[in-house]
């Protein structure tokens, strides 16, 4: 079985969906092509817990599910996701727009009003045709993460095909059997301080969630457990997050939003080069191993492959973060989100066309320059594409 592991990152996710299109263009073009859904195990962390889900709906439509999901970025806006908490005064002060804040940071122990966001998956998901692509054969398996405020544990939520009970534990890990539902989607994708946690409900009780790529130390074990033998991962970490301020420039002391920025790459920073490493390293050791030997052990060869930016995703939101509807640009700006090395916050919240169709345009072109080497992991029996 084939699997794909989508990282979290926000807005930054939306170079998921233009790799996976042209993932699709690829496969469609490749000879003695098949138009079915590439993946049977869908697994997904925070905004690639929308992207994987989103795909689970659309398996049945084959390889224009990935077409789809590309469609669905181009027409995602920011008041889409998030809107700043009101006040009868924040369009004319600065002030009552920061009382604002503060208030909902009070009370909901969040920045920003994430509500809308579960109107646009309702509208963007339809959950019963999951159960459909699982019952068909289509999907073993979509899988979503989300941490747990409540215990600090990291919980896998799990809906498959056969649907029978996980005994799936690790130290701060756990696996649970529950259809997936918009609900688990808003915890996994429940950015820290900025969108408020989600109650969801586990070993009969209810405990308080938080982004996935919170604790995630090993993004491809859902997959794994789920029994993937071949694993595409997409992250959306950049290869180096150097300063924008310019050569020469001596660096002062960081703004708020710089400090925010390295905070939120801490939480993103996915490790699937690490996690990565480990697997190529066990496959190794079991290749070394005698075949009854190795028919004995609970472990088994996975094929992995991993896709990541190949620029600097900070740069192309210092370009485009000017998009932002003017009350969030004003925050940001406030926090010195918008310059230099602070952009790296505004990278998570910029959910802006110019932005988004940047951030695909990467993926396509990543793709492009890897093409024959995502095909034949893909369909390693299939020719060179037709370019």
């Amino acid at each position: 079985m084939q699997g794909l592991v989508l990282m979290g990152g926000g807005a930054r996710t939306a170079y998921q969906a233009g790799a996976l299109q042209a993932i699709g263009q690829l496969l469609s073009r490749s000879a003695g092509s098949s138009q079915a859904f590439p993946f049977q195990v869908l697994a997904g962390t925070s905004a690639g817990a929308l992207n994987a889900t989103f795909l689970a709906c659309k398996a049945l439509d084959g390889l224009a599910g990935l077409e789809d999901l590309a469609q669905f970025w181009t027409q995602i806006r920011t008041q889409a996701v998030y809107r700043l908490p009101q006040t009868p005064l924040d369009k004319f002060s600065r002030w009552a727009t920061a009382l604002g804040l503060l208030r909902s940071a009070r009370d909901h122990a969040a920045l920003m009003d994430s509500l809308v966001l579960a109107n646009t998956l309702h509208q963007a998901i339809d959950l019963e045709r999951i159960d459909t692509a699982l019952k068909s054969g289509v999907l073993e398996a979509l899988a979503v993460t989300a941490s747990s405020y409540s215990s600090g544990v990291h919980w896998t939520f799990c809906q498959t095909r056969d649907g029978q009970p996980l005994g799936w534990s690790r130290p701060g890990r756990r696996a649970e059997q529950q259809p997936i539902t918009i609900e688990h989607l808003m915890a996994s994708s429940a950015i820290p301080f900025i969108f408020p946690c989600t109650p969801l409900w586990v070993d009969g009780g209810m405990e308080f969630f938080g982004d996935g790529s919170m604790r995630q130390i090993s993004p491809f074990s859902s997959a794994v457990h789920l029994g993937a033998e071949r694993i595409l991962a997409i992250g959306v970490s950049q290869p180096q997050r150097a300063s924008l301020a310019g050569p020469g420039h001596t660096a002062g002391r960081p703004s708020l939003g710089t400090i925010a920025g390295h905070a939120m790459a801490s939480v993103f920073h996915d490790t699937l080069q690490a996690d990565a490493e480990q697997i190529i390293q066990i496959n190794k050791a079991l290749d070394s191993l005698p075949e009854p030997v190795r028919a004995g052990l609970p472990l088994r060869p996975v094929q992995v492959l991993t896709l990541q930016p190949s620029a600097s995703l900070d740069a192309l939101a210092q370009d485009h973060a000017h998009t932002l509807p003017r009350p969030i640009l004003r925050v940001l700006e406030g926090l010195g989100a918008l310059r230099g090395s602070g952009a790296a916050l505004a990278s998570y919240l910029l959910f802006e066309p110019g932005f988004i169709a940047a951030l695909m345009a990467l993926g396509q072109a990543d793709v492009q320059a890897r093409a024959d080497e995502i095909l034949s992991f893909l369909r390693p029996a299939a020719s060179h594409p037709v370019r």
